[in-house]
């Protein structure tokens, strides 16, 4: 079990101008636990391992390092040029004027890893991380998503909901050969399901970085095949 505290600072509310204040600094913290599961029935060096941790204004202790804390994910659509799916998550956010309204995520982790012989082992792997923000966030958020739609010419749909919150899944195998010590090859298959909570059709204006089209809102998932060579020395 393990814990931390973590110190939030913003910029300026105008960043071209510090005499326009800042808010106040807050304090974030994380949580995690952890279970290590060894000696198993399934072979020699077989280990179960999970963890489950929570954070609140200290959001790269559950999502972020290698993985990335923001995501857009394109697919296919019926009702418009593409299907979109985009996400991110941070300590906290501001407006003009504000105080920092902070994240709230939980996760859980799990991975079994099994010894076939002295030269070749397998992973399965998954997790869930979920992130959401309070009503002053969102609202934020969203009046953030609003100001950058409508400033590139773009629009909404009626009855479009705006919703920041989401959540990320992923269950992937990894299997690796090791030859000789030192020198191990592996192949890797994640599958990836990004859970957004908008809803309705965004139209990009011309001044967006994807073509001037309308894009509706759904939830994404992509498949990644990954191939690795490890030397160590």
């Amino acid at each position: 079990m393990s814990a931390v505290a973590h110190q939030v600072r913003a910029s300026y509310y105008n960043p071209a101008n510090e005499t326009s204040g800042h808010p106040d600094d807050t304090w974030g913290f994380g949580a995690q636990i952890g279970l290590s599961l060894k000696n198993l029935p399934t072979g020699p060096g077989d280990s179960i391992n999970f963890t489950a941790s929570y954070a609140n204004g200290a959001s790269r202790y559950v999502l972020g390092g290698v993985t990335g804390n923001s995501f857009a994910m394109y697919g296919g659509s019926d009702i418009g040029y593409q299907s979109l799916a985009f996400a991110a998550s941070a300590d906290g956010v501001f407006g003009p004027g504000t105080n920092i309204e902070k994240s709230t995520l939980w996760g859980v982790r799990g991975a079994f890893n099994h010894n076939w012989d002295p030269y070749w082992s397998s992973s399965l792997f998954g997790s869930y991380t979920s992130v959401s923000w309070g009503d002053a966030g969102k609202g934020l958020l969203c009046a953030g998503l609003n100001s950058a739609v409508t400033a590139s010419g773009g629009g909404f749909s009626q009855g479009f909901v705006c919703n920041p919150d989401f959540s990320i899944a992923q269950l992937g195998t990894v299997t690796r050969w090791t030859p000789v010590k030192g020198l191990t090859f592996s192949g890797e298959v994640i599958y990836t399901w990004l859970d957004q909570k908008n809803e309705g059709l965004i139209a990009a204006g011309p001044g967006a970085t994807k073509p001037d089209a309308v894009y509706e809102m759904k939830n994404q998932g992509t498949l990644t095949v990954g191939f690795r060579a490890q030397r160590n020395f």
